[in-house]
């Protein structure tokens, strides 16, 4: 967004030495007027993308597509998604690698090997009764934000001695964030059209589209991480949709106030879940409610921007590495040692690497002669994301193998550790819970959610298809009499054998064991 503001207005410095936005008096001015005009095409496309991705949630193709998801999918989707942002972690650490790998350090350090240390004072109330629970592990909580504040407070220490640390090349030196803050207001409410309204040309739609395929399937390895990380059951249909739908509102809301970007999951907030542990509906809401706040103040909102790159760097390489080692996972549940599903792998992740890679040192090799169709391949094949689940799901749903092969029987055996003794329908009432809708958007909704489209956005229809198809599949003999549902068969034989289950005293605290 930095980036696109620095390109989108024209700049003119002060006698101080402040880069400014100038003031452009007339709607169409003979300087900014085809930059202003590209922020407002820029601002269509994330208008489009946010009706694409409603519709994708509204009809249910997103919950479809989740459901059809299976190991080979996820396992090099995810680590895909870790692996790709490694050229943005080496370009913010490299303004200073000592910041960097001291905030990896304590980030690591809080996580890994102080993970289980506990204070005493760090004891909650219970929500019944005034007992209080036990202390929790408090560096393990605190193990982005600690490491965090503190790198912010050496580096303000090394700038208010004047001690250069900090290397920037011309471009970024440029914009010069730390003095326009103090010059922007505290309070300013942004509303539609103020940046006028947004342009809609078919390179707006072609780019709008592809704007929204990736980030849809950027979203949706999100959610499978997000709840891997914290022991959640299985992703239900339904919580994806709703989520699709949230960031396609978003998405419009954003096109409308003339924002260059739009809505979509954070991968680094689910991976630091993840290491944090601490992941719950009321974080959620208090960084929503903090975002609204700082989005109509700019003067709060310009502190962000003197963020040292570097510590943005440092973030990227512990989080990301989480959802790297998160999809390998993935591949205990299906057999690696087939050559069919190491081909899978292999070319998918390779393709997602050599392709955005090609295009980008020769981009004219893709010209169809209509420049919206080029955009639209363009933006598609730059992103290994699109590339690696594209490419992936499709193999494995047309490459022949058999379940064991693929790790669908996987999806037999309860995710949670410790839920070996659960009864199924024990474990879609908690599944319900996780995913359910809050209370007050139940009392909000009719009691019958069938009726389109709150039949895709609400549990309670799509439950009872899965109990449908759970009685199918048992009246069909899919599982043996006395063999339950949670036996997995072993890798090489044909008879199924237990899974041992460790305690959770063997298991580390953000692993899942199926």
């Amino acid at each position: 967004m930095v980036l696109s503001s620095h390109l989108s207005l024209g700049a003119s410095t002060d006698r101080n030495g402040t880069a400014m936005a100038s003031t452009c008096p007339a709607p169409h001015c003979a300087i900014t007027g085809s930059r202003v005009a590209s922020l407002r095409e820029v601002s269509g496309a994330v208008l489009v993308s946010g009706l694409v991705q409603l519709v994708l949630g509204v009809s249910g193709m997103c919950g479809w597509a989740a459901r059809h998801c299976g190991p080979m999918v996820l396992a090099p989707s995810l680590s895909i998604i870790g692996l790709s942002a490694y050229k943005e972690a080496a370009f913010f650490c490299s303004t200073n690698w000592g910041i960097a790998l001291l905030l990896v350090l304590l980030a690591v350090t809080f996580s890994q090997h102080l993970g289980s240390c506990r204070l005493p004072f760090c004891a909650w109330p219970q929500a019944q009764g005034g007992s209080m629970e036990p202390s929790v592990p408090t560096l393990r909580t605190f193990s982005v934000l600690l490491p965090f504040a503190g790198v912010c407070i050496v580096c303000a220490i090394l700038s208010h001695l004047h001690i250069p640390w900090e290397s920037l090349d011309l471009a970024v030196a440029q914009l010069s964030w730390a003095n326009s803050t103090f010059h922007a207001p505290w309070l300013r409410i942004p509303y539609a059209g103020e940046w006028g309204w947004p342009l809609l040309t078919p390179r707006a739609l072609a780019v709008g589209i592809a704007m929204a395929i990736g980030c849809s399937m950027n979203s949706v390895g999100c959610y499978v991480l997000c709840g891997r990380l914290l022991q959640a059951p299985r992703l239900a249909p339904h919580a994806c949709n709703r989520g699709l739908c949230t960031e396609g509102l978003g998405s419009l809301l954003a096109g409308l106030l003339g924002t260059p970007g739009g809505t979509a999951a954070s991968i680094a907030n689910a991976c630091a879940t993840g290491l944090t542990q601490a992941g719950s509906r009321p974080s959620v809401q208090v960084s929503a409610l903090a975002c609204v706040v700082l989005g109509m103040s700019p003067r709060l909102a310009g502190l962000l921007t003197r963020i040292p790159l570097a510590v943005h760097g440092g973030v990227l390489c512990v989080t990301y590495a989480v959802a790297v080692g998160t999809g390998i996972s993935y591949f205990q549940y299906a057999d690696i040692d087939s050559g069919r599903n190491i081909f899978i792998v292999g070319f998918a992740m390779f393709m997602a690497l050599l392709v955005p890679r090609w295009l980008g040192a020769a981009p004219a090799h893709l010209a169809t002669g209509w420049v919206p169709l080029d955009l639209l391949f363009l933006s598609l094949l730059m992103v290994p994301v699109f590339l690696t689940g594209f490419l992936s799901f499709f193999l494995e749903n047309t490459v022949s193998g058999t379940p064991e092969e693929r790790g669908l029987l996987s999806e037999l055996v309860p995710e949670k550790a410790g839920a070996g003794d659960r009864h199924p329908h024990g474990e879609r009432g908690e599944a319900s819970q996780v995913y359910g809708l809050p209370a007050g958007l139940r009392r909000l909704l009719p009691s019958s959610c069938k009726a389109f489209p709150c039949c895709f956005l609400c549990p309670g229809s799509e439950e009872e298809e899965e109990e449908e198809e759970g009685s199918h599949a048992a009246d069909e003999g899919t599982a043996a009499p006395g063999e339950g549902t949670h036996l997995l068969p072993k890798p090489g034989s044909g008879e199924p054998q237990p899974v041992r289950r460790p305690s959770e005293m063997e298991m580390p605290a953000w692993h899942t064991v199926a």
